[in-house]
């Protein structure tokens, strides 16, 4: 996966015309909102236009391998570089609050009060509303940095 943008670098391919079209203050701002998945590239209505229209194309490229649901939580996993190797599961503060054995490599996961779990050989998502990033809405990111392969990243 490649490496996630700067909401700076989003920003040098928007019009920077801070026209509030889209709804936001500047175009900055709007630029962190589709670098955290909550806008999306066409809520820019200047990027319809000729003269902004191969920026628009550029942009589309750079957020595509992003673009997956990632919801509020910002968690993206690709699943072909996962190796099932389970660091998100133990290193999560969540599923260390719902089950401190966890951490120890024990127990089994409540599927309602768990992050993540190993299926298959693979990092399946089970709720990431209790992600402290959803939860307590905290910038956490534990299991990205956990994550060897790079399989998990957050977004925005």
């Amino acid at each position: 996966m490649p490496k996630k943008p700067s909401a700076f670098e989003i920003y040098k391919l928007l019009p920077k015309k801070n026209c509030k079209e889209c709804g936001e203050a500047t175009c900055m701002v709007f630029a962190t909102k589709l670098l955290a998945l909550e806008r999306k590239i066409e809520e820019c209505p200047l990027l319809e236009e000729p003269m902004f229209k191969k920026n628009a194309e550029k942009l589309a490229d750079l957020l595509e391998p992003f673009s997956g649901e990632v919801g509020l939580s910002g968690v993206n996993i690709n699943a072909d570089l996962c190796t099932g190797c389970g660091n998100c599961v133990h290193c999560c503060p969540a599923n260390n609050k719902y089950h401190p054995e966890i951490g120890q490599g024990q127990g089994v996961l409540d599927e309602e009060k768990t992050t993540y779990k190993i299926v298959d050989g693979k990092v399946k998502i089970c709720n990431l509303n209790i992600c402290k990033r959803v939860e307590e809405k905290t910038a956490c990111s534990v299991c990205e940095t956990f994550c060897y392969s790079k399989a998990l990243q957050i977004i925005g």
